[in-house]
C-alpha cells in the first residue's frame, strides 16, 4: 500500500497495490496491521455505506468526544470529491481542508483523523460510498459546519445549483460561529 501524505498532518490518501489479470483485480483494501504500522493506531469498529446520485453532498460533519471517530473511506461505484477540514483550534493548520477525488477507478482511500470535519460530493450518476469508524455513531454527539463557508474555499466540483443536501445539511454554522470545535492540544485519541 502507498501512503501519501497531505499538507496536513495525518491526513493521508492510501493507494493499494492492485493486482490484475485476466479474470479482473484483486487487492487488499484493509490490514490492521499495516495501517496501525504505517498510518496510526486506530480499531475500527463500525463500517458504514452510503449511495447517493449526482449532486448529493453530505457534510461537514464529525462527533464531538467522547464520540469523536477517526474514519477511512472508500468508494465502490462511481466517483466524489471528499473533504476533510481541520477544526482543531490551535493548529497550524486550522480551517484548512484538504480535497480528493475517490472512484471505483482509482481505488483510493482517504483517512480523516479525529478533529476533523468530513464531508463529499457526488461527481458521477450514482456513487456507492463505504467507511470505517474507531467509533461508534452517536447521534448526541453530531456536529456540523457550513458546506459552503466561503473562508473554506472549497471547490466542490459541482455548480452549487446542483447540490442537493439534507434539511439538517442545510442550516449548520460557518467556522467562525461554530459553537463547540476541537482543542488541537486535546489528545483525541
Amino acid at each position: 500500500m502507498n501512503i501519501i501524505k497531505t499538507e496536513i498532518d495525518g491526513v493521508v490518501i492510501l493507494e493499494p497495490r492492485i493486482f490484475n489479470d485476466s479474470r479482473g483485480y484483486f487487492f487488499e483494501s484493509f490490514s490492521e496491521r499495516d495501517f496501525n504500522n504505517n498510518v496510526r493506531q486506530v480499531h475500527f469498529v463500525q463500517d458504514n455505506e452510503s449511495k447517493s446520485t449526482y449532486g448529493v453532498l453530505r457534510g461537514l460533519h464529525f462527533q464531538k468526544p467522547p464520540y469523536a471517530q477517526s474514519k477511512l473511506v472508500r468508494v465502490i461505484k462511481g466517483m466524489v470529491l471528499d473533504v476533510a477540514v481541520d477544526i482543531r483550534r490551535g493548529s497550524p493548520t486550522f480551517g484548512k481542508h484538504v480535497a480528493v477525488e475517490l472512484s471505483e477507478d482509482n481505488h483510493r482511500q482517504f483517512f480523516i483523523p479525529r478533529g476533523f470535519a468530513h464531508g463529499f460530493a457526488v461527481l458521477t450518476d450514482e456513487v456507492v460510498f463505504q467507511y470505517k469508524c474507531d467509533n461508534f455513531y452517536a447521534p448526541q454527539s453530531e456536529g456540523a459546519i457550513a458546506w459552503d463557508d466561503p473562508e473554506l474555499g472549497i471547490n466542490w466540483k459541482i455548480p452549487a445549483s446542483d447540490v442537493i443536501l439534507s434539511d439538517k445539511d442545510r442550516c449548520h454554522p460557518h467556522l467562525a460561529q461554530a459553537e463547540w470545535l476541537f482543542d488541537y492540544n486535546e489528545n483525541l485519541y
